[in-house]
């Protein structure tokens, strides 16, 4: 069972920009209030079949990016092309609908209904006919969460939450896959366990945009990186260019002065 996985010609014409980008923000001024926005004129373009990280420090509008994408926050200005048509003006609903999965930061489940339940939300973008057949798809995925189907979410242990999360967010086949933070207030076996599910995500030759404090997991699994700061694009490249000196790298991105951590 592949969930309609796509049949994506991945390689170095797709991060040379050759081929036509599953996302791309064009000249994108957004935020929350009309008078401070976050992002200020920002250029991305995310390619087909490739896992794009985008990075930078605190406040360099990450998540507002990300937000943008899924059709969350409406840009104030510039554009918003997904697959070559403009959807600047297109709700989370309507992109949804056309393709665009959003796995937040933090839990998103619901507690107090079942696992099979929340498989159920994630499904309201199939036709009615659909949704059993996608919701069996994800229990042949993952038969753990098929033994829990009829367990109230809040039972479920960390780990589980998470997969549900995750197999929600697959539900409908997307074609492009929006993760903000996915390892944030996990312990390292659970964030190790969701990048596991991104990596076969890229093997699949899904979309994938997204954005992590754990640099170094974020790197791992990238193909394209870009470092954002203050809204713009300050750099960016192939992963092994970005990350031919990973230490000063993220000194760079996180303010970090000489010897300090690094996730």
């Amino acid at each position: 069972m592949t969930l309609g996985a796509a049949s994506v010609a991945r390689g170095d014409g797709a991060l040379l920009g050759t081929v036509e980008p599953a996302i791309e923000l064009v000249d994108v001024v957004a935020g929350y209030y009309v008078d401070q926005p976050v992002l200020q004129g920002l250029n991305l373009r995310c390619q087909k079949g490739v896992v794009t990280a985008l990075l930078g420090p605190n406040g360099a509008g990450k998540s507002t990016a990300l937000r943008v994408i899924a059709g969350l926050l409406p840009p104030i200005s510039g554009r918003v092309m997904l697959f070559g048509n403009d959807v600047s003006g297109l709700t989370a609903h309507a992109l949804a609908h056309r393709g665009v999965s959003f796995l937040p930061q933090g839990r998103s489940t619901f507690g107090d209904m079942t696992v099979e339940d929340n498989l159920e939300l994630g499904a309201w973008v199939l036709p009615r006919r659909r949704r059993r057949v996608a919701i069996n798809e994800i229990f042949e995925r993952y038969p753990n969460l098929r033994t829990h189907r009829r367990t109230l979410v809040a039972r479920l242990s960390g780990g589980q939450q998470r997969l549900l999360e995750i197999s929600r967010a697959l539900i409908s086949n997307p074609k492009v896959v929006v993760v903000d933070e996915p390892s944030v207030g996990l312990s390292p076996i659970l964030a190790d366990r969701s990048y596991e599910e991104l990596r076969l995500l890229k093997e699949e030759g899904r979309t994938v945009v997204l954005v992590d404090q754990n640099v170094r997991s974020a790197l791992a699994l990238a193909d394209y990186v870009y470092s954002l700061r203050a809204g713009r694009t300050e750099r960016e490249g192939r992963r092994e260019e970005m990350s031919g000196d990973l230490s000063e790298l993220v000194r760079e991105w996180l303010g970090i002065a000489g010897g300090g951590q690094i996730r």
